[in-house]
């Protein structure tokens, strides 16, 4: 049995039966047991009996549930109350294009109802490739008002993995960004190949985008596609769109991203997105009216769920087709940003700018949400010197994005500038939404000691989980076991309750029997002053079996790639790490990303093994 979380508090067992004797009061009125209704004796004989099973629970009363006074949670509502609470306001901004909530509550109908209108609903999935563009947003709302599931696809990956997902989830709507149309067009080649006479064509809508050259839109079009706009008018702006009935139903599909083999299907509920979006903003403390600019791709995890979170919100889209440290500033200066999400990877150029890409001082404070890989304390140090306020969140595709912050305590304040990024880098604790977080160990699912150096596998459960794998029973099987959902991620229970990921299971370095967590291994890297960004994997060693090699990317004009770099970076770690954790290669080069910013280590292994292995290493 699965060891409970140290924050639940198990309950003390309840007595379900009642003595025959006893009488009790129904509104004010004694009634003896013996002449209860038979729906109450029916209940009552259900919780008494399967002794050896959970027993219902007991309440005060027998009032049902009805339409007055119950509704399945969905985020779907944020949006008709943003209509009615700021019509005028601004929802989203793409280039010369603004919409106000009016105008996207809307929009979004009318895309329901051209849905529907094509039998598109409940059992459908919608899968939409592009990037932050005004189309993709309202997709997270106008996919589900038809009751059919929205999958918003990676545009980085290739023509043959897209070609699996939409396969895999049987997409009978394909949604393709002007620019990414023969990216679409090919993978559906690919499926009409493997499919043969079996294949249905999906609807094809192209999303033409007054930012980019026409040419391949009249492409799109010429081969049959339906223009987005033309789409929405063939919808009813004041369709009567119906919320889920069950909460449990699906709301977005997203894809991880495979790296090792076939990407998993991530399926989300409406109940999970309505808590999440609320919770999102709530532990950023973002404001009603806030102005969001989307550096973060929506297609991964939903935006965050920022995408539902903003019209809970009344905040303001600023969207990005592509992402860059001059349209940043360009969005904070100009726009009136004041949020925005992004990897460690996007806010290392950010504090590396040159000044012709920058503006600074900072018109105002500026909150950033940074996950997707663990910052080092020296980048969060930089972030806060500058001016932006940061959030330090960590989570998964399957716990519909961070759903752990590190949230900041009032007395870190009086800390020096050092220690506070250093305790500001761990992952902390629960979202709101999220009901249990746990380290444990993986083989007993016993939690490790809260010491801040007893490895165990980080887990969570609770309503921020998946509904599982789609069409993956053996990886739900794996990833449920005892419970828990099992993130993968190696990590210790500070004595404050505070975790923090020390590495991915499969990234830990074995040298000389000894564990070395790359992680560590890589904050103190990236402290060397001419270190942009670093990234630590095992390299195969004659003498300890494996030893760290670092693969790094320098500061224009800090210094050469040469072996006397190499040799300063080794020395400046062996003076402030284990002899064991130095790096004993440094490789040079641009590290390998993907969409999201998060570096690809199974690359970076790859490499160190052709290199193959370290001669006559010592330590």
């Amino acid at each position: 049995m699965a060891a409970s979380s140290p924050s639940a508090v198990a309950s003390p067992p309840i007595s379900t039966s009642l003595p025959a004797t006893r009488s009790r009061h129904w509104y004010g009125t004694p009634v003896a047991a013996s002449s209860r209704s038979s729906r109450e004796r029916e209940r009552v004989g259900r919780m008494s009996s399967g002794r050896g099973s959970a027993a219902a629970e007991r309440d005060i009363d027998d009032l049902p549930r009805n339409d007055a006074n119950y509704t399945a949670l969905t985020p779907l509502w944020f949006l008709e109350r943003a209509a009615l609470a700021q019509p005028g306001r601004a929802s989203v901004v793409h280039g010369p294009v603004r919409y106000t909530w009016a105008d996207t509550y809307r929009r979004c109908r009318r895309f329901a109802s051209a849905l529907a209108r094509r039998s598109v609903g409940h059992g459908s999935t919608v899968a939409v490739i592009a990037p932050n563009i005004p189309a993709v947003y309202e997709a997270h709302f106008g996919v589900p008002m038809s009751g059919a599931v929205v999958n918003c696809v990676n545009i980085r990956l290739n023509a043959e993995t897209i070609a699996f997902l939409l396969d895999h989830s049987v997409a009978e709507v394909v949604m393709v960004d002007q620019e990414f149309f023969t990216l679409a067009e090919e993978s559906l080649k690919i499926l009409s190949e493997k499919n043969k006479s079996a294949f249905r064509p999906p609807i094809l809508i192209v999303i033409g985008d007054p930012t980019c050259d026409p040419k391949s839109l009249q492409y799109a079009l010429g081969k049959g596609a339906i223009e987005y706009e033309e789409f929405l008018k063939t919808g009813d702006p004041e369709f009567n769109w119906k919320p889920p009935k069950d909460e449990w139903q699906s709301i977005a599909l997203g894809y991880t991203s495979g790296t090792t083999s076939s990407p998993k299907g991530v399926v989300l509920h409406h109940r999970g997105a309505y808590l999440m979006a609320l919770s999102v903003a709530m532990v950023w403390g973002m404001p009603e009216g806030s102005v969001y600019l989307w550096t973060l791709p929506m297609f991964h995890c939903n935006g965050w769920c920022y995408t539902w979170a903003l019209a809970a919100f009344c905040g303001t889209s600023i969207c990005l087709r592509q992402v860059s440290t001059k349209a940043i500033y360009y969005g904070i200066a100009k726009q009136g940003v004041t949020h925005f999400c992004a990897a460690p990877v996007v806010l290392n150029n950010l504090i590396n700018a040159p000044a012709s890409e920058t503006f600074l001082p900072l018109p105002r404070v500026v909150n950033v949400n940074v996950a997707g890989a663990a910052p080092t304390p020296s980048l969060l140090a930089a972030l806060s010197i500058r001016g932006f306020r940061v959030t330090h969140t960590y989570g998964l595709s399957e716990t519909y994005g961070p759903s752990t912050v590190c949230a900041w305590k009032p007395e870190w304040d009086e800390l020096p500038l050092e220690e506070r990024s250093r305790l500001h880098c761990r992952q902390g604790i629960r979202y709101i939404a999220l009901e249990g977080l746990d380290v444990v160990d993986p083989k007993t699912m016993a939690p490790v000691p809260a010491d801040g150096k007893t490895y165990g596998e980080i887990v969570m459960r609770g309503n921020a989980v998946m509904k599982g794998y789609l069409k993956n029973p053996k990886a739900n099987a794996e990833a449920f076991a005892g419970g828990w959902y099992h993130s993968g991620d190696l990590g210790v229970r500070h004595p404050d309750g505070y975790i923090e990921v020390r590495d991915r299971m499969k990234d830990v370095i074995i040298s000389g029997g000894e564990n070395i967590s790359s992680l560590e291994v890589e904050k103190v890297v990236c402290t060397h002053p001419a270190v942009l960004e670093a990234s630590v994997v095992a390299r195969a060693d004659e003498r300890w079996g494996e030893s760290p090699c670092a693969f790094v990317t320098l500061k224009d004009g800090a210094a050469d790639c040469s072996e006397d770099t190499a040799n300063d970076i080794m020395r400046f770690c062996r003076e402030r790490m284990p002899g064991y954790w130095v790096p004993k290669s440094v490789i040079f080069g641009p590290l390998p990303k993907t969409a999201t910013g998060k570096i690809k280590k199974h690359e970076l292994r790859a490499k160190a093994k052709e290199l193959g292995p370290v001669k006559k290493s010592r330590m």
